[in-house]
């Protein structure tokens, strides 16, 4: 399974409820939770993991620079650093492959269509009911 961003599941569901991310979040504050809260959640959650990683990858870039100097102090910071990107990564695997997963599952209804043969203006009558046959031996 690919690995999605935030902005690709965004627009996975924007496709699925056929609105602008921020109107959903509008509409779902409103209603009681349900799929639509859920996959928001979800959402957030995942932007969240690459946000996350984007700082932790930013922050250890820093401390590991060629020109720095990398003292005792400084290494439990690189160590801290690389573990919370590590976790970072994961939650962001985590949240990606289960709501992907989830939105796999759910499919937009087509709209009804109009019929294209004329409603009947008389109702069809049931068949009267046929006797049901008798288990007893006849003489």
């Amino acid at each position: 399974m690919p690995d999605f961003t935030s902005t690709e599941i965004a627009g996975r569901i924007e496709d699925l409820y056929a609105a602008p991310l921020a109107d959903l979040e509008t509409h779902a504050q409103g209603q009681p939770p349900g799929m639509l809260s859920a996959l928001l959640g979800m959402h957030n959650d995942l932007a969240l993991a690459e946000r996350s990683i984007a700082y932790h990858r930013d922050r250890l870039a820093q401390l590991v620079h060629p020109e720095r100097q990398i003292g005792g102090h400084e290494v439990s910071h690189v160590l801290d650093c690389a573990r919370r990107l590590t976790e970072a990564v994961a939650v962001r695997d985590i949240q990606a492959k289960a709501v992907s997963a989830v939105l796999q599952s759910l499919g937009r209804v087509p709209a009804p269509q109009a019929p294209s043969d004329p409603v009947p203006a008389v109702p069809t009558v049931p068949a009267p009911p046929v006797p049901a046959a008798s288990a007893a031996r006849s003489r």
